[in-house]
């Protein structure tokens, strides 16, 4: 109790929350727009369930993984070394799940850009094998984010209270902001393959950094931040032509 008293009297453990809680939000930025595309793919009366089957899972997930914190941090403890470089566990569940990522949003770039692309994989005249497919996919990709979420909180801060309810806060703010994500992703088609593209790009660089070539997370949020700004101006644009059609058809 008197940790607990000490803590909440603690301006640095203020600071540490605030900071920490800023930068879980920013990490599931990436989870937020796997599960937007993903649930997106389902009838639409599925998506919104799956959406909160999905981010519920990454709560548990992460308070989970909290529980086992002295587990994590040994996951980046060398396991074995291949041409002089060594791979932790860790290491091997980025490369793991960036290879899925990059798999997955390739394959839905090409089932967007091939006129006659075949049987898509996630077939919505099954609608319960869908939901279980899509759900399935998003817990995989929930432990990947999940696991480099909490490894940036232990390296953030040691107190655990403090990494509970910045992850709680991060969650609860995925879970509003998941339905307009989505929702906006499926009015304006052209930020599908944005996000698609956004997914590749956060696929490529858990790759790196499980081969211990991490690329600073502030130059790929800044990129996929400018590209999303660009796409911003693009639909604006595209609305003002539109209702300038618009005014020119209309008779009255």
């Amino acid at each position: 109790m008197d940790y607990l008293i000490n803590l909440l009297t603690d301006p640095t453990a203020w600071v540490a929350l605030a900071t920490l809680t800023v930068m879980e939000v920013v990490l599931g930025i990436d989870n937020l727009i796997f599960i937007s595309v993903l649930s997106n793919k389902l009838p639409v009366h599925s998506r919104r369930r799956a959406r909160r089957i999905g981010i519920a899972a990454a709560l548990v997930l992460r308070l989970g993984l909290l529980a086992t914190i002295a587990t994590i941090v040994k996951l980046t403890t060398p396991v074995f070394e291949v041409l002089g470089h060594p791979f932790s566990w860790r290491d091997l569940i980025l490369i793991v799940g960036g290879l899925f990522l990059v798999w997955k949003a390739t394959t839905e770039i090409h089932h967007s850009v091939d006129p006659d692309p075949g049987p898509d994989h996630i077939n919505p005249a099954v609608v319960t094998t869908s939901v279980a497919a899509v759900i399935g996919q998003i817990l995989l990709l929930d432990l990947i984010f999940s696991l480099d979420s909490i490894i940036t909180a232990v390296g953030m801060t040691s107190h655990i209270p403090i990494m509970v309810v910045a992850v709680i806060i991060a969650v609860m703010t995925m879970l509003l902001a998941a339905d307009p994500l989505a929702d906006f992703i499926q009015a304006n088609p052209t930020l599908l393959m944005l996000a698609l593209a956004f997914l590749l790009l956060i696929g490529t660089t858990l790759i790196a950094d499980g081969f211990g070539a991490p690329v600073s997370k502030g130059y790929v949020y800044a990129a996929m931040a400018f590209s999303a700004f660009v796409e911003g101006l693009n639909i604006i644009a595209r609305r003002a032509r539109q209702r300038k059609v618009s005014e020119h058809s209309d008779p009255s």
